[in-house]
């Protein structure tokens, strides 16, 4: 099917695509690879965002009524089979080397392709984009100042056509891109689709979907805990204070990804002995989980915090799912139970409403959930048409060198 396709590619070649229409969106058909970085055979689509962010767009993409042809293209030496958590024929995924040559558009996403690979794209015409949905200038930050080590040596692209970047990423990373790849960047829409989360709970009660059950509510956070972006400390904060004005509400808190700090962080164990919902016994500490399953498992209402990353798939998750979410991601703030900024007071009044309140409408909840999550689905035709607008505007300006 794939070797097909690369076929149809070849037999209709066109570095350029200049068919505009008046309202300036490609019109001709173009030929696009979404690249990806593969570490295993068979690899979970739930370890981080990066592979569901190229499918997201990849799906986006092959729905727009231009019949774009779209490949994801993987830019490492693991073999590609149908271990892969995705549909091949839907979204086909070949090696860099297999495509090459039959690409108008590569999007560099989820892996990147060296000097030479950039050589031969435009020593052939094919436009360049550097598609950013990571906080470089964070792990950089972090990197340089305490130790945690992203490579020994650096290949700065600087011959994108174009820099996109996701607007939860934009305030710390856009302008640090910028200057390193000396290309002018572009905010572009976020892009979500819950194809993989329902595939995750097809087998789970419910399809995985929260449902009210009786007694003290259980509460969850999921942060990653690995920067300061997506840290557990403030929700823990804010379930303690909700604890201290009604813990007969509460039933327990798990704190994910939290094992390894509350085993060798005394700054985070000494922090923690100081609450009394840890004092009380009524929180863990546990390690990794997928979070469909996690929901599905232990949770009655979520708590949430960010800095600087105010837009993210775990909300989307979560709230598709009609579970109650307490969280400060001003991006969204329509989904959930909204507090402001580091406000751990007005998180925790959220938190009660929740906790209170949340079973009287928790069906329509999920319904007003989906309809405010609707503009972001890689189905939505003006989120289709704001990309081949982009398209259209790489495709009909001049190429950089």
């Amino acid at each position: 099917m794939i070797e097909s396709l690369l076929g149809r590619l070849t037999g209709r070649r066109a570095a350029y695509v200049r068919d505009l229409t008046d309202e300036g969106v490609v019109r001709t058909p173009l030929r696009i690879g979404i690249t990806l970085g593969l570490h295993s055979a068979d690899e979970s689509l739930w370890t981080n965002g990066i592979k569901q962010n190229a499918l997201y767009l990849a799906k986006l993409l092959l729905g727009s009524p231009h019949g774009h042809q779209v490949l994801l293209v993987n830019v490492t030496d693991v073999p590609i089979t149908d271990r892969l958590p995705w549909d091949l024929k839907q979204f086909p995924t070949v090696s860099f080397e297999a495509c090459r040559d039959q690409l108008d558009v590569l999007i560099e996403l989820g892996g990147q392709i060296d000097a030479a690979q950039t050589q031969h794209l435009k020593a052939r015409g094919t436009r360049l984009v550097s598609y950013c949905c990571g906080f470089e200038y964070i792990h950089n930050a972090q990197a340089i100042l305490f130790g945690r080590r992203l490579w020994d040596t650096i290949f700065v692209n600087t011959r994108y056509d174009a820099v996109w970047v996701i607007p939860q990423v934009a305030e710390s990373t856009l302008h640090f891109l910028q200057t390193l790849r000396r290309v002018p960047a572009t905010i572009v829409p976020f892009v979500w689709d819950p194809m993989f989360l329902e595939q995750r709970t097809l087998a789970l009660p419910h399809a995985g979907q929260y449902r009210p059950a009786d007694g003290p509510k259980r509460l969850t956070v999921m942060e990653p805990n690995h920067d300061i972006t997506k840290f557990c400390l403030y929700p823990v904060l804010i379930a303690e204070e909700a604890w201290r004005r009604v813990p007969e509400a509460i039933g327990h808190l798990h704190v994910t990804n939290a094992a390894r700090i509350a085993v060798e962080s005394p700054e985070f164990i000494g922090l923690m002995a100081q609450l009394d919902i840890v004092r009380a016994g009524r929180a863990s500490f546990v390690g990794r989980f997928e979070t469909p399953d996690f929901l599905a498992a232990h949770t009655d209402v979520v708590i949430s915090h960010q800095w600087a990353n105010p837009l993210n798939y775990f909300y989307f998750d979560v709230c598709w799912q009609g579970y109650a979410l307490v969280h400060n991601a001003s991006l969204c703030a329509g989904l959930g139970y909204y507090y402001p900024g580091n406000d751990v007071q007005a998180g925790a009044q959220q938190l009660i409403e929740a906790l209170t309140r949340h079973d009287l409408h928790w069906d329509s909840y999920r319904t007003t959930q989906r309809e405010r999550i609707a503009p972001y689905l890689s189905t939505d035709r003006a989120l289709i048409g704001a990309y081949d607008a982009l398209l259209a505007n790489l495709c009909s300006t001049e190429a950089r060198p």
